[in-house]
C-alpha cells in the first residue's frame, strides 16, 4: 500500500505542471501507475497492499463521498432538472450496453464505459468495479476514455453555448449532465460566469448522487447473472454512502472533521487508482483493440447530444 502512496502523491506533485492542473489526481496516479509497473513489472511482495489499497480503500473513499452531498444540492437543481440529469443518465448507460454489444466490446468493459460516461467518471468506474468485477486492464481503458473525451469536452463546450443559444443557467445544467469528470465540469462551465460555473456544479453533484442506485442496481444484476464466475456480492458500501448523503442532509457536522474528510476524499480515490495501475498489464491493455475506444466515443456524443435536446426543450 505504501507503493500506491507514493505513486498517489506522486500525481499531485505531478498536477502542478503547467496544463495538467485541470486533470484530477485520480487519473494521474492511474496514469503514474501503469508506468511503474511497466517499468518494473510485476511486485508480488508488495501485491497485498496494492490489494487492500484497490478494495479496502477505495471502498471507504467512495463512502466518504456522501460528506459532499446533500438532498438540498438536489433541490436546487429542480425538478425538471433532476429529470432531465435522470434521463440522460439512464439513457446513455442503456445505449452504451446496447452499442458495446453490437461493436462486440467485453460486457464488464461495457459497464465500466456506460458508468464511467453517464455518472462520474473515474469515481462511477471504480465503484462500478466493485460489482462489475472486470479486470484492472479494463478499468483503466474506461478511465482513459472518461479522461479523453472528458477533456475534449471541457475544451470544447465553452466555444457550443453561444452557437447553440444557451444561457448561463441552460449551459451549466448541460456541462454537468454531460460532462464526465467534476474537475472537467468546473473548468468547462466556469469559462460561461459564475452563474454557469455554479450551477454546473450543482447538477454535476446532482449526478454522482445517482451513484449509489446505479452501483446497487448493478450489484443485483450481477448477483443474478447466470454466469458463476460473474457473480459478486452486493456492493453493501453503497449504503453507507447513502447514509452519509443522509447524515449531511440533516445534520450540521463539525467543520473541522468534515472539511478534513472531503480533502482526504480525493487522495484516497488517487491511492486506489495508483494501486489498479500497478495492476494493470500494458501488453493486456493494448490486447483491447481500439473497439472499446469508438464506444466511449459513441456514449460520450450521445450523453451530449441527448442532454442537449432535453435541455433546449424544457429551458
Amino acid at each position: 500500500m505504501a507503493l500506491a502512496g507514493l505513486v498517489a502523491a506522486a500525481a499531485y506533485g505531478v498536477r502542478l505542471a503547467p496544463g495538467l492542473g485541470s486533470f484530477s489526481p485520480m487519473i494521474l496516479a492511474l496514469g503514474l501507475g501503469v508506468v511503474v509497473r511497466a517499468a518494473l513489472g510485476p511486485l508480488p511482495d508488495l501485491r497485498p497492499g496494492v490489494v487492500f489499497a484497490m478494495r479496502r480503500v477505495l471502498r471507504f473513499a467512495i463512502v466518504l463521498l456522501g460528506l459532499q452531498l446533500t438532498v438540498g444540492q438536489v433541490a436546487e437543481v429542480g425538478a425538471g432538472g433532476v429529470a432531465i440529469i435522470a434521463a440522460s443518465l439512464g439513457a446513455t448507460f442503456l445505449a452504451t450496453i446496447a452499442l458495446g454489444r453490437m461493436l462486440g466490446v467485453d460486457a464488464r468493459l461495457t459497464q465500466l464505459i456506460a458508468a464511467g460516461t453517464s455518472i462520474c467518471g473515474a469515481s462511477a468506474i471504480l465503484a462500478a468495479n466493485t460489482a462489475v468485477r472486470g479486470r484492472d486492464e479494463d478499468v483503466a481503458y474506461a478511465v482513459a476514455c472518461v479522461t479523453v473525451f472528458g477533456s475534449i469536452a471541457m475544451f470544447a463546450y465553452p466555444h457550443l453555448a453561444s452557437p447553440l443559444g444557451l444561457d448561463a443557467h441552460a449551459y451549466g445544467l448541460w456541462s454537468g449532465t454531460s460532462i464526465h469528470e467534476i474537475a472537467q465540469v468546473v473548468a468547462a462551465a466556469f469559462q460561461q460566469g459564475s452563474e454557469a460555473g455554479e450551477f454546473g456544479v450543482v447538477a454535476k453533484l446532482a449526478r454522482v448522487m445517482m451513484l449509489a442506485p446505479v452501483v446497487a442496481a448493478l450489484g443485483v444484476y450481477m448477483a443474478r447473472s447466470g454466469d458463476p464466475g460473474a457473480r459478486a456480492p452486493f456492493p453493501w458500501f453503497v449504503l453507507g454512502f447513502v447514509a452519509l448523503v443522509a447524515l449531511n442532509s440533516l445534520v450540521a457536522l463539525p467543520a473541522v472533521p468534515k472539511t478534513f474528510a472531503i480533502e482526504a476524499t480525493p487522495a484516497l480515490l488517487a491511492v486506489a487508482l495508483a494501486a489498479m495501475g500497478l495492476e494493470t498489464d500494458l501488453v493486456k491493455l493494448r490486447e483491447q483493440g481500439l473497439r472499446p475506444l469508438l464506444l466511449g466515443l459513441a456514449s460520450f456524443l450521445f450523453i451530449a447530444s441527448f442532454s442537449l435536446a432535453l435541455v433546449k426543450l424544457t429551458t
